[in-house]
């Protein structure tokens, strides 16, 4: 429900808001007062594209904010696939800058327009004579009788189940893709693998195999300077150790005179003693090492090998050699034994589908018991708005394949006049008359289930007398069960409203303005009086007036 319509800057609209409520709300004016330019500024939240001309102050931007009560409408899913947040209380906002350049918000969380229009669709429908498309729609069709059949659990129950059909079809087609272009690829997957394989890799064989080949190579420096090391420290006729002894006696020769020479004493003799195991260490990785030229070819030949394959598989690593090595290996048990996994897949899709066939079977023998309630009752209703004469018949056809909604393809044809054949709506219908015809059914459809907000763009025009009596019936009717904005110039319809809002213009001063304001009892019975008889009302239209008011 449309709780409130702000309106900053646009058309002849400097500043405007209105507080709407449930129920029937008319809106009157004369011709060119603003309706019009109201319902254009209402249009931008519903995802509408903008131009700057049209703005009131080509200086500042427009605003157009409004909000809507929506809890009735089960659409915290779309918030979600949309990543927003759901309030009971929801504001859709649209700001367009002088350059044209627009932003769209709901709860204040950015959104693109194509988003703000499928939730504005969702939120209010705007009908006039001129706009009849959606009733020729198929799917608009197919929901008037869904909405009469009452099955929402069963219909929801099929289409949960069919998008997993779908999706699941969708996979079983991939599996085969893949399975065969696997099928194609085995042999050359095989040989890859059996390559691999053959090679015996294992995991941080290339680091040391480098490292070993590294010392091979550079075998003559490392012992040449192992031998040095080993002379400077023990086999020099100067080396390190000797020296160190001969400190260690002079340090023994004064121990007597100074008693704390004996800790120096013993921290060179560790010394000594360490420097002994260093030395002994560095002859001993001196005789093992030595050139061997046959160990570095056998190395060489097996980084060659190794080198090839990284190469060969663009890969950097033995570890990235072994992962591959496991993937095909994958691939192979998949080509041999994917078939077990499709058919299986292809059991459980057969299953699946008959029991979809069984839900869609529920749906038609529901669908075609509600068919001669809806042509019933919107010719009833028809009847009642001068249009006795018209005929309608809802045709009921199988499509060959299981659809988003079951199996059913729904067909209206009408006829607004005796004798003539029946069509295709809007082939056989004038605006006024598919007006008529919306408004019987969307009376229907608002019996069963929740309606967005219903807007009626003068759809009473070329209606008078009992007829017009009669349209603001049904409008009334309509509307207690979902909120209805009407705008009309018909008093008789006029005077059925909860809500009466007067559209005017303002040019008290140099620049002239569209207001709006929501009339009293008496402002209305004034209002509906010059809908009667002119600006200068009698006490018969007035009277007249109270009446028309009197019969809500």
């Amino acid at each position: 429900m449309l709780q409130k319509l702000s309106i900053n800057n646009y058309a002849l609209i400097d500043n405007l808001e209105i507080s709407f409520d449930a129920g029937l709300n008319i809106m009157t004016g004369e011709t060119g007062a603003g309706k019009s330019i109201i319902l254009g500024a209402l249009s931008l939240i519903l995802g509408q594209r903008a131009e700057s001309r049209y703005f009131f102050n080509q200086q500042k931007k427009c605003v157009i904010e409004g909000t809507f009560k929506i809890a009735a409408f089960h659409l915290k899913t779309f918030f979600e696939d949309n990543d927003l947040d759901y309030e009971a209380e929801t504001v859709l906002r649209r700001e367009i800058s002088a350059d044209g350049k627009s932003r769209s918000f709901v709860n204040d969380t950015p959104v693109n327009l194509n988003a703000m229009k499928l939730l504005g669709e969702k939120l209010i429908d705007i009908h006039s004579q001129h706009a009849t498309l959606e009733i020729n729609d198929p799917e608009f069709q197919l929901l008037v009788v869904d909405s009469v059949a009452k099955h929402p659990e069963l219909l929801s129950e099929y289409q949960t189940k069919f998008r997993a059909y779908k999706k699941a079809t969708a996979k079983l087609q991939q599996l085969i893709d893949e399975s065969d272009k696997t099928k194609a690829d085995l042999d050359y997957h095989q040989f890859q693998h059996d390559e691999l394989e053959k090679a015996g890799l294992s995991a941080g064989e290339q680091e040391q195999l480098e490292q070993e080949l590294y010392t091979l190579n550079n075998a003559e420096e490392i012992k040449r300077n192992l031998l040095g090391a080993n002379y400077l420290m023990h086999e020099g006729e100067a080396s390190a150790l000797l020296q160190l002894r001969e400190a260690d006696q002079q340090l023994i020769s004064i121990g007597k005179f100074n008693p704390g020479v004996e800790e120096l004493h013993e921290r060179l003799n560790s010394a000594i003693i360490e420097l002994k195991d260093i030395a002994a260490e560095i002859e001993n990785i001196e005789q093992r090492t030595h050139t061997d030229e046959a160990r570095a070819a056998d190395i060489n030949t097996r980084l060659s090998v190794i080198y090839t394959l990284q190469k060969k598989h663009r890969l950097n690593s033995v570890t990235e050699l072994l992962q591959l090595q496991d993937e095909l290996s994958e691939k192979i048990q998949q080509a041999v034994f994917g078939d077990e996994t499709i058919e299986k897949l292809r059991l459980q899709l057969a299953a699946d589908r008959k029991e979809l066939e069984q839900l869609a079977a529920q749906l038609s023998a529901n669908r075609a018991k509600a068919i001669p309630t809806i042509e019933t009752q919107v010719l009833q209703t028809l009847g009642e708005m001068g249009m006795g004469n018209a005929a309608l018949k809802i045709e009921l056809s199988a499509i060959t394949a299981l659809g988003a909604d079951g199996v059913d393809q729904i067909r209206f044809l009408f006829s607004a006049n005796k004798g003539h054949a029946l069509a295709e709506m809007s082939k056989v219908a004038s605006g006024g008359e598919l007006s008529r015809l919306m408004l019987s059914i969307k009376s229907l459809i608002a019996k069963n289930t929740a309606l967005p907000t219903i807007i009626f763009d003068e759809i009473d025009t070329g209606v008078s007398g009992e007829v017009a009596n009669k349209v603001g019936q049904i409008m009334e009717q309509l509307a207690n069960n979902l909120q209805v904005i009407t705008i009309t110039h018909l008093p008789q319809i006029a005077g059925k409203g909860q809500r009466h809002y007067f559209v005017y213009k303002d040019d008290t001063t140099a620049t002239t303005y569209t207001r709006i304001k929501q009339l009293d009892k008496n402002e209305r019975i004034l209002e509906i009086a010059k809908m009667l008889s002119g600006d200068k009302p009698g006490e018969s239209a007035l009277q007249n007036a109270r009446e028309l008011l009197s019969l809500q």
